[in-house]
């Protein structure tokens, strides 16, 4: 059978079952069973959709019930607020210019923009534009099931008009809440708005990264200058397309660092990638033509991109973007104070002060406020003009870092080749000018180059080790507050070792081989001694630490507490900010009042309304006494200290200025800080990558510092050099001490005139005995001073009858420094003579035993010397002389501490013996013979040589007499002081000792 038949058959089949009605019975079966399953899908859907809907409109329903009806002019105010900005003006109401923000932007309209641009945003940010109301449904959705999901495919789900909305009306806050009221109010603004309108807004809204400067830039108009250097309308189609596609990630597709560098290869890439990208996007839109889109993609952009210009976007650019900084903090917390919150909230919440800090700038930059200022415009302005034409700067320096004990040098891209250099940085300065009584900060420097640069080092947040500043902060004026010093007060100079609990520190000096021994507080901190203040400081901490209090009160809060437990904090291991430090210093020129230094003395709207007026606020640190007592040892600074250099360069020296310097660690920082009656003025010279200052660094600084003084008096004398003193307050008075111990002179101290005079707060006047030296003389001990015992013989005692005295070393605790001649001040011949018995009677100990013979001696020139035994407590030596070998009596010629004796060139016989603390000789030593002696007499003095062998006891003296009870043995009846003692014999035979013996 061949196929035609088989089909035929098949049909006949087919045909009768359909007869027989098989095949709809099994179709209407199938459908009603299919129609059901669908149906009851269809019920449940609806259902689910109707029940999940309902849920949703609830939750978003309660997401936009705070957000009120915004009336169509409001937001359309709002949208074109970027135009409002607010004005900054000097002191006086003197006009400075509009307040800096960190989006420059310049405005443009629509027809100045090309078309190229306008269609690749629309074909990249939203492709829906010219036909959507506000928001695209679909891609909410989409955004949404990304974040659920947590996909990382992010293809974003805001229109233009909500970017506006975002950007304008609220924060970038990433939240349902904020996204709900962004959808309602887009879909709102697009009832008010044509979509021209909207898209012009948009282009001139959103921010484009940054500009070949490195400054934040927004508004198409200004991103096409700043990338290109050419204008929005005059763009070929690759640029257009990098342009459009900037906003999607403003800063990773920038092609400029923050500070106006190209980016290298590798970091632009991102930003070719997104050109790119937009370039597609513009072909499947119908955009372009597949021709354009090749051509575009040859084309060379990189090189396209503009150079780094000087900055003309403003005349002050420290003092504008500092203003905005503080101001931006000041509606911070104003807006935040507003809603409910409080400081501390705003403070330790990071995103609560991120989305106020929003808020803040876009106060400033939209509502058109008046700032005021403290700033003297004649001032500001020279301080920048000395700043700029002073001379004697350090070196500009490769800019190095040190990490894990490593060199590293900072390298960055040459703005002409892109190439890798090593960065130079030149030495900046900072200073401020500020007013005691008020806060108000007059005038400030910066920095040398704020487009180099990019840095406020005087006014910002750049904190620096304050270095020997801190000293009259940290540890003088406590210490003077507290009462445990006093300007006359004595401290030790002198080396040790300080042990925290957990290192051990050792201070040294500015010249670290040096001590300056016993000093008073005055002298320590004229001549910035390091050890000496090091040591007041932890006898201070030894009391109850009471250094954070005043430190707290005056603005140093960013030091944890613990911190001031390390003794190298009196030195000023700590950082602060230039006008940190010189507010600190204006708490002495204010009787000890700390005020806060300030720039912002109001704010007020267009109108004229004042919104913010600043309130000075005293805060009591130290007593009227003890800032007087500071500033008068400040004087001395500039006077014979270590800031003479400054007053050396005033052209007006006889203001009563009072000042500190100061050197960091490694040599980094150069400060000097001083006041007088009206004004501080402090100055910082320093690299931004912390580097060693080249020599003359402290002279560098001050002369910078005279420099502006001299400038601003000129412009205003009755500021910078007041008639007026400091007035002394009551309690202060004045009084002697004792140069030894600060306690009132003792007679002692008073013979020696180790009398100093100096100023106290009259509740802390020296009191008490002074005890540190005592009329007494010394032997020495193995080298060591050791007050005379009973039986010491007195031939050997010594010193002018004054010491130390070993029970006020030990109180104060200064025998602990081990060398204590290192207490006693350099070039001061008051000092000499008096001695330190370093050792006490009950320290020796005695054997009971005589000491040994010495050793070994020879004769040098007219000099006889011998070697000391190697018995304990020696105190001196005896010398013995024979006239000739057959003299049979060895007589006494001098006692000596010594190991040598001068006892002139006749020809003799000598020996020497050792004498105890305890008065006991030892055994004569082996006999010298000293010269020759006539022929006739060689037998006899070979015989005499026998004789004394015999007599003196194997050549030793004869009856020595030994272990007198008195103390007072004298051999042959001779006297032994040193008031009596005889001169050394000559060797004549007619030679006598002085007694006539």
């Amino acid at each position: 059978m061949n196929f035609q038949d088989r089909l035929k058959q098949f049909g006949r089949k087919v045909i009768a079952l359909i007869d027989k009605g098989v095949i709809q019975r099994f179709f209407r079966i199938s459908y009603d069973v299919i129609w059901n399953i669908i149906l009851y899908f269809i019920v449940i859907g609806l259902l689910g959709f109707f029940f999940i809907g309902g849920i949703g409109a609830g939750y978003f329903a309660s997401l936009i019930k705070d957000e009120p009806l915004r009336p169509s002019e409001e937001m359309v105010n709002a949208i074109y607020n970027y135009e409002e900005t607010s004005e900054i003006y000097f002191a006086n109401n003197v006009y400075l210019g509009e307040v800096s923000s960190d989006l420059h932007r310049e405005v443009t309209t629509l027809d100045q923009v090309s078309e190229d641009i306008i269609n690749g945003i629309i074909a990249t940010e939203d492709e829906y534009f010219e036909t959507h109301e506000g928001i695209v449904p679909k891609a909410i959705l989409r955004a949404v099931f990304q974040e659920v999901t947590g996909s990382d495919v992010q293809t974003g789900g805001s229109t233009l008009t909500q970017q506006i909305i975002k950007n304008q009306i609220l924060t970038n806050e990433v939240s349902f809440d904020r996204k709900a009221k962004e959808i309602v109010l887009a879909m709102r603004l697009e009832n008010f708005l044509e979509k021209d309108e909207i898209l012009e807004a948009y282009l001139n809204i959103v921010p484009f990264g940054r500009n070949a400067n490195g400054r934040n830039i927004a508004g198409i108009q200004t991103a096409a200058q700043g990338i290109f250097g050419v204008n929005a309308n005059e763009v070929n189609l690759a640029q257009a397309a990098y342009l459009a596609g900037l906003p999607q990630s403003p800063i990773a597709y920038s092609p400029f660092t923050n500070i106006g560098v190209l980016k290298s290869e590798e970091g632009l890439e991102a930003g070719l990638n997104r050109m790119e990208t937009v370039l597609s996007r513009m072909l499947s839109g119908g955009y372009i033509t597949e021709a354009e889109y090749e051509e575009a993609l040859k084309f060379d952009l990189v090189a396209s991109f503009t150079k780094r210009k000087p900055s003309a976007y403003e005349e002050y650019p420290y003092l504008s973007e500092e203003v905005r900084r503080r101001v931006e903090i000041i509606f911070k917390e104003k807006l935040a104070l507003e809603d409910g919150y409080t400081l501390e909230e705003l403070k330790s919440n990071s995103d609560l002060n991120e989305q106020y800090q929003i808020k803040a700038a876009r106060e400033i930059s939209q509502g058109g406020y008046k700032i005021h200022t403290t700033i003297n415009k004649e001032i500001y302005d020279v301080f920048q003009e000395v700043t700029a034409n002073y001379n004697n700067y350090g070196r500009d320096k490769t800019a190095i870092v040190r990490e894990n004990n490593e060199t590293k040098t900072i390298m960055t891209e040459d703005p002409e080749t892109g190439e890798l250099v090593p960065l130079v940085q030149q030495q900046q300065a900072g200073a401020v000018l500020r007013n005691n009584a008020t806060g108000a900060i007059i005038a400030f420097v910066g920095g040398r180059d704020f487009e180099r640069d990019n840095v406020n080092f005087a006014v910002g947040t750049a904190r620096r080790q304050l270095g020997s500043t801190a000293k009259p902060l940290i540890v003088y004026a406590p210490a003077f507050e507290e009462g445990t010093l006093q300007p006359g007060s004595i401290l030790p100079d002198a080396k040790f070792n300080y042990f925290d609990g957990t290192n051990t520190w050792s201070p040294s000096n500015f010249n670290r081989s040096r001590f300056y021994g016993l000093v008073t507080a005055r002298t320590a901190m004229t001549h910035s001694y390091n050890v000496s203040t090091a040591y007041g400081y932890i006898d201070l901490l030894s009391k109850h630490n009471p250094v954070p209090d005043y430190l707290v009160k005056m603005g140093f809060d960013h030091i944890p507490e613990s911190q001031y437990s390390y003794a190298s904090m009196a030195l000023g291991s700590f950082e602060a900010t230039v006008e940190e430090n010189t507010s600190a210093f204006s708490t002495f020129g204010n009787n000890g009042k700390f005020i806060e230094g300030y720039m912002i003395e109001k704010i007020e709207t267009i109108d004229g309304e004042v919104v913010y007026q600043h309130e000075v606020e005293p805060v009591d640190v130290f007593s009227p006494q003890t800032s007087y007592l500071i500033i008068d040892i400040m004087r001395d600074v500039l006077a014979k200290g270590t800031g003479r250099t400054a007053r050396a360069n005033l052209r007006y020296p006889n203001v009563d200025w009072a000042g500190k310097t100061g050197t960091s660690d490694d040599l980094v920082d150069a400060w000097f800080v001083a006041t007088n009656p009206n004004v501080t003025l402090g100055t910082w010279m320093g690299y931004g990558y912390r580097q060693s200052l080249d020599d003359g660094y402290s002279g560098r600084n001050q002369a910078y510092w005279a420099q502006l003084v001299n400038a601003a008096t000129e412009i205003d004398p009755e500021l910078m050099a007041p008639s007026n003193r400091f007035k002394q307050p009551e309690g202060i008075v004045s009084r002697s001490f004792s140069l030894v111990s600060g306690l009132p002179p003792s007679g002692v101290a008073k013979s020696l005139g180790l009398v100093g005079s100096d100023i106290f707060n009259a509740k802390y006047l020296p009191s008490g005995e002074d005890n540190s030296l005592i009329e007494g003389n010394y032997v020495l001990v193995d080298d060591k001073a050791v007050i005379p015992g009973d039986k010491t013989p007195r031939e050997f005692i010594q010193g002018d009858g004054i010491i130390f005295n070993p029970k006020w070393l030990s109180e104060m605790g200064y025998d602990k420094f081990g060398d204590l001649s290192q207490l006693i001040p350099i070039n001061n011949p008051a000092w000499e003579g008096i001695e330190f018995p370093e050792l006490e009677a009950s320290d020796i100990e005695d054997t009971g035993k005589a000491p040994s013979a010495p050793q070994s001696l020879s004769k040098s020139g007219n000099k006889l010397e011998w070697s000391a035994p190697s018995s304990r407590n020696i105190v001196g030596y005896r010398v013995y002389r024979a006239n000739s070998p057959e003299d049979e009596t060895f007589k006494f010629v001098e006692s000596t501490i010594e190991t040598e004796l001068n006892v002139g060139n006749k020809p003799a016989l000598y020996t020497v013996v050792a004498v105890d603390y305890f008065g006991r000789e030892s055994e004569p030593s082996t006999v010298y013979i000293d010269g020759k002696f006539d022929d006739d007499k060689d037998k006899d003095k070979d015989k005499g040589k026998d004789k004394g062998k015999d007599k003196g006891n194997d050549n030793k003296a004869p009856d020595k007499k030994n272990d007198d009870s008195k103390g007072n043995n004298k051999p042959d009846d001779k006297p032994g002081n040193n008031d009596n003692k005889q001169e050394p014999d000559n060797g004549d035979s007619n030679d006598t000792p002085e007694n006539g013996e």
